[in-house]
């Protein structure tokens, strides 16, 4: 079991200047959390010297191992020749041509700094092109923390509404009034909800978006159709779609969810990673609705946009994600599903019901007696505080996971990363069942 001393008085000193004593609300714990002393690999340590098998990833980026050297060299190198520049460089077009190579759906991009960015650029976008106010998104899917999407994202079941036509329930005290009126909740994976509301409102809806895999309220697969469908509504009814692959992209597929699905959207959102942990996100898509933010309609800026240093780990990690392609995908998804596989074997010698969905290069574990989980209603309903528990415990034996259940897999997790995790989850489903 590890020990936190010197992490006890730092969090005791942290909440002397910083609010809560965390720097996102991502970080918060029962208790004292993770101070990280440094990372490589799949591994980091402590502050306290532990050492800890890392399935954050820092929520997802480190998708080549924390500190990857591909990383670590742009970023050097580009630090020598400078930061910030407030003009344009060679390294955006490098960056952005790589991305559309990759991309079904990428003719034209931008970049932003973090995935709310990119979102909100879209949104923006997608009510400029259009000139309809309205859009639809799903319930339970995150989209980042304005105000204008902080919506029933995590809502208590007894105030989220009807679960065939949810109540649109802020996320957090303070924001702008009125900002979630143009917003409609709809549940993910029903195709007749979406089909109904939408062509009844054409004229209004500007865009649907989502999480193509859901991966903010479980690991969600879309059912059969859902994507296509959504595809073949907006089509029909001029509304964009738009897809929120700030999770998905580069971590399913070289392509992301639109190549892994097969279904390509008319704008997307990437971040995480894209750049190896470094702070980039885009807004990619078909150059008939970009057209609107090239010529001025539609407004896009940021002191911090295709930041240099930033642009030289994407450029970095997407040459390495593109030209490795058929060495990173096929064992990343394949090393997931055994560690998947171990978990389930494990829980069932102890008599612990889980379900464990997800492709393999990220999964959920949950804790339930349901053989499957397809909307945030179905997640809601599984014993998260349980899920919650199995996160300390394995946390306490070295193996650090998302507290709900979400895990994320590195090129740099090995068989033998997989066989020590398995012996903590063994001891962890132990303890749990008592």
């Amino acid at each position: 079991m590890v020990t936190r001393t010197r992490a006890d008085e730092m969090y005791a000193r942290a909440r002397l200047t910083i609010a809560g004593g965390v720097s996102s609300d991502a970080r918060r714990a029962a208790g004292t959390p993770l101070f990280v002393d440094h990372a490589r690999g799949a591994e980091l340590w402590d502050v306290d010297g532990n050492r800890i098998v890392d399935y954050v990833l820092g929520q997802g980026p480190n998708l080549l191992g924390h500190a990857a050297p591909v990383v670590a060299e742009a970023v050097s190198a580009q630090v020598t020749r400078g930061v910030a520049y407030a003009a344009q460089h060679a390294l955006e077009h490098v960056v952005a041509e790589r991305l559309c190579a990759m991309v079904p759906g990428a003719e034209l991009v931008r970049f932003n700094t973090v995935g709310s960015e990119a979102v909100h650029a879209a949104l923006r976008l997608a009510r400029g092109y259009t000139g309809r106010r309205k859009v639809v998104k799903f319930e339970g899917h995150y989209h980042g923390w304005f105000d204008t999407v902080l919506y029933s994202v995590h809502p208590p079941l007894d105030a989220a509404g009807a679960a065939a036509r949810p109540a649109t329930v802020p996320g957090s005290a303070g924001l702008t009034p009125g900002a979630g009126d143009e917003l409609v909740v709809l549940p993910f994976n029903d195709l007749e909800a979406v089909r109904t509301y939408v062509t009844a409102h054409a004229d209004e809806v500007a865009a649907v978006i989502c999480e193509p895999l859901l991966c903010n309220s479980g690991v969600i697969s879309p059912l059969p159709g859902f994507l296509a469908g959504l595809r073949e509504v907006c089509t029909e009814t001029g509304a964009l779609l738009i897809f929120d692959e700030i999770i998905t992209g580069f971590r399913l597929a070289a392509g992301g969810a639109q190549e892994f699905f097969g279904v390509t959207p008319d704008l997307a959102a990437f971040g995480k990673a894209m750049a190896g942990g470094m702070q980039v996100s885009a807004l990619a898509g078909r150059a008939e609705f970009m057209a609107a933010i090239a010529d001025g309609r539609v407004a896009h800026a940021g002191t911090f946009n295709s930041q240099p240093v930033a642009m030289a780990a994407a450029a970095a990690v997407l040459e390495v994600l593109d030209e490795k392609r058929d060495q990173i995908y096929p064992p990343l998804h394949a090393t997931g599903r055994s560690l998947m596989d171990g978990i389930r074997a494990a829980a069932e010698k102890h008599g612990v019901p889980v379900l464990v969905t997800g492709p393999g290069a990220l999964f959920q574990v949950y804790v339930t007696e349901s053989p499957e989980v397809n909307d945030y209603r179905a997640f809601a309903s599984t014993d998260r505080a349980a899920m919650q528990r199995l996160h300390e415990l394995l946390l306490d034996r070295g193996i650090y996971t998302v507290p709900r259940g979400l895990w994320f897999l590195s090129t740099e997790h090995t068989a033998a990363h997989v066989e020590e995790t398995l012996t903590a989850v063994d001891s962890a489903f132990a303890e749990l069942s008592r």
